[in-house]
């Protein structure tokens, strides 16, 4: 299957999405006990938005609990500071592949406008 780059960049924005909704969740519930913070693998996400197969060894776009978060008392590990940063680099992304599908759709619209002056 041929994937289109409105297709393809659909699937960023979708992938990009979700992994904002999980980092929310997880701010969310920072002060809840027993919280386990989750995550996305965004390849695995974006594969599972264009339909394609998982790779061996990848779950899809099933979120995944971090490893690498230390628990707290409360028997919650979400680092708001990880979180922040997290949430900052995926609008970042998001808004970047947001630009270029404008920009690129744009440009489509006009090449394919009739020219007026018959040239």
């Amino acid at each position: 299957m041929q994937v289109g780059f409105i297709n393809f960049y659909g699937g960023v924005l979708n992938a990009r999405q979700e992994r904002a909704s999980l980092i929310a969740d997880n701010i969310a519930n920072a002060d809840t006990p027993n919280y386990k913070a989750a995550d996305i693998s965004f390849g695995s996400a974006l594969a599972a938005q264009l339909g394609q197969p998982a790779t061996h060894g990848t779950p899809g776009s099933q979120p995944l609990y971090r490893a690498d978060g230390i628990v707290g008392l409360n028997g919650n590990d979400v680092s708001l500071d990880t979180e922040r940063v997290d949430a900052a680099a995926n609008a970042e992304a998001s808004q970047a592949a947001t630009v270029f599908l404008h920009q690129s759709t744009s440009d489509l619209v006009t090449a394919l406008r009739p020219n007026p002056a018959g040239l």
